[in-house]
């Protein structure tokens, strides 16, 4: 017998790519979320960031985000809002999340 959908733990799985390591200047590239109700997908979002500050050298040549693919985008500031939506009454997921958690 399937669960309540009530009685479903509901996920909010992120990634975010950023301009470098650590330090004040960091700031978000990508992200991207993936909201499962249980198992099921039932939406996503994604978005390249205008970070304001240059993409380092060694994070471009991982990521493969240029500082020209993020000309344009919006800055975090302008989906923050929509973000925090889809985090909310949810369990957040991510990989190296006390790393990510920091970055705007």
């Amino acid at each position: 017998m399937p669960m309540p959908q009530s009685d479903l733990l509901k996920f909010a799985v992120v990634d975010v790519e950023t301009t470098g390591g650590a330090g004040d200047l960091n700031r978000i590239t990508e992200i991207g979320i993936v909201l499962l109700d249980g198992t099921e997908q039932v939406g996503e979002f994604h978005s390249l960031v205008d970070p304001g500050v240059p993409i380092t050298p060694f994070v471009q040549n991982l990521t493969g985000i240029t500082d020209e693919m993020v000309s344009g985008a919006p800055q975090f500031s302008k989906i923050a809002e929509e973000v925090a939506e889809l985090l909310s009454d949810r369990i957040f997921v991510a990989h190296n999340v006390m790393f990510d958690s920091k970055i705007v």
